[in-house]
């Protein structure tokens, strides 16, 4: 009886856990990655206090709208790209919707947890390309500098 009882809930539970995302974000059934970028654009406008109540409505329909143009793909291009950087049998054999469907649970339960690794490592990138940039200007002056030491003998010689 016990086991019984145990197996039902398991299943309902299980159900539960499938079909909420779906019912929830009004989206296709088993579309996580599409139900994953909806809650956290969500979560994000939400969340954030910087913006104005005038600003709200706007923020929140342009994150409707570029969620409405991915559907899932941006989720699962930053998956795959996990994925091909750990290069880990047990990592890159898990399908992208459980990753997904994992994320999702993440979020709702902490709204916030994916925007503020997103933020981390975007303002990581930005560091980068702000250090090339100052890495290439750098050598542009160098260059220039050279120019013109060349440029100067070149004229003294004439």
């Amino acid at each position: 009886m016990f086991k019984k009882f145990l197996f039902t809930s398991f299943l309902i539970l299980s159900s539960l856990i499938t079909i909420y995302p779906s019912k929830k974000e009004n989206t296709n059934f088993l579309d996580y990655c599409y139900s994953l970028e909806k809650i956290i654009s969500r979560n994000t406008v939400e969340k954030n206090k910087n913006l104005s109540k005038n600003f709200r409505p706007l923020a929140k329909d342009i994150a409707l709208f570029g969620t409405k143009k991915t559907k899932g793909t941006f989720a699962n291009k930053i998956i795959d790209q996990y994925k091909n950087s750990k290069k880990l049998f047990i990592i890159t054999f898990v399908p992208n919707k459980i990753y997904c469907l994992a994320g999702y649970w993440i979020e709702e339960v902490s709204p916030g947890k994916f925007e503020s690794i997103f933020y981390e490592k975007t303002k990581q990138k930005i560091n980068e390309y702000k250090n090339t940039k100052k890495e290439v200007d750098k050598f542009i002056k160098e260059i220039n500098l050279e120019y013109k030491s060349i440029k100067k003998e070149i004229n003294d010689f004439f």
